[in-house]
């Protein structure tokens, strides 16, 4: 599959991944605990892990954070109907309750325009919209 960081070999093409069997090796149990607490106390530190969210919103524009971007345009909390750009981290956009996909789709496009508006940065969508809202 050409597996690295954000990429694959079906990542621009109308493919979908869903379902994986994955391979692990075997390693010392306490070193890979300690690993995964560690690596799951950073994430409830800094992602909205208690609402509903299809993850990171947007790609790392090259250079830049998106997450920061979207703050420093003072877009964190922006809200269209239940949808809503995280308060703990604006990179995240979350289900508050009844979001709808035309919600979420509605906020990407605000939050795409005004950054691009705002500090010159054109930012693409993580998720990959199917369908019709």
């Amino acid at each position: 599959l050409g597996l690295g960081y954000r990429t694959s070999i079906i990542q621009n093409t109308e493919k979908i991944i869903l379902e994986v069997i994955m391979e692990l090796k075997s390693g010392n149990y306490e070193t890979s605990y300690a690993l995964i607490q560690d690596f799951s106390k950073r994430r409830q530190e800094k992602q909205p892990l208690a609402y509903p969210s299809a993850g990171s919103a947007f790609k790392r524009p090259v250079g830049y954070y998106a997450g920061k971007l979207i703050q420093d345009c003072g877009l964190k909390g922006m809200r269209v109907g239940d949808a809503q750009i995280s308060e703990k981290h604006s990179g995240f956009i979350i289900n508050l309750g009844n979001a709808t996909a035309n919600d979420v789709i509605q906020l990407i496009e605000q939050v795409k325009s005004k950054v691009e508006e705002m500090e010159g940065v054109e930012l693409q969508p993580e998720v990959r919209i199917v369908g019709e809202a």
